[in-house]
C-alpha cells in the first residue's frame, strides 16, 4: 500500500495558527457567567448593559474597553461583560494599538442594551469598532461567549 503524504491547505494552517495564538482574559466564575446569561430585568432604578466581542477576527489580540468611565477591562474573542448602571447616557470606548472607537448608549430605567466591540485590522496593529446592536443579536452573542471579569 502506498502512503500519500498529507498536506494541510493554507486556510487550515491559518486557522490552526489563529487558534494557537488566541488572546485570553481573566474570566468570571461559572456561577456569574450563568447569572449574566439569564437576562434578568434590572431593578427599576437601574439599567442593564452587555458589551461583548464575538468571532475569530483578531483572535490573538485582546481589546481594552472602558465602560461609563470605569477602569478598563479587556475583551478577547467570544467574551462579554455585564453591568447594571444608573440610567442615562453611557460612554463605551475601545482601544487597539492602531486606533480606537467610542459610542454613547442611553440606558433607561429597567432597560437592557447590547453593544458589540469588534476587532478591525489597522495599518500598524489593531483597531476596534463599537456599535449598539438589536437585542436578539446581542443575546445570541452573549449566550455563545464567556463572561470576562469586568469593571
Amino acid at each position: 500500500m502506498t502512503q500519500v503524504p498529507i498536506r494541510p491547505s493554507v486556510p487550515t494552517l491559518v486557522a490552526l495558527l489563529l487558534l494557537a495564538g488566541c488572546a485570553s482574559v481573566p474570566l468570571d466564575s461559572a456561577q456569574e457567567d450563568a447569572r449574566g446569561k439569564q437576562f434578568a430585568p434590572p431593578p427599576p432604578d437601574r439599567g442593564s448593559l452587555y458589551v461583548y466581542r464575538q468571532g475569530p477576527m483578531g483572535a490573538p489580540v485582546s481589546l481594552g474597553v472602558t465602560l461609563a468611565g470605569r477602569p478598563e477591562t479587556r475583551l478577547a474573542q467570544d467574551t462579554f461583560v455585564w453591568l447594571e448602571p444608573a440610567p442615562g447616557a453611557l460612554d463605551i470606548r475601545c482601544a487597539g494599538t492602531d486606533g480606537g472607537a467610542d459610542t454613547s448608549v442611553n440606558v433607561g430605567p429597567g432597560e437592557t442594551r447590547f453593544v458589540e466591540v469588534a476587532y478591525r485590522p489597522g495599518l500598524m496593529g489593531s483597531r476596534c469598532a463599537v456599535r449598539e446592536v438589536p437585542e436578539a443579536e446581542g443575546r445570541a452573542a452573549v449566550l455563545q461567549g464567556k463572561r470576562a471579569m469586568g469593571p
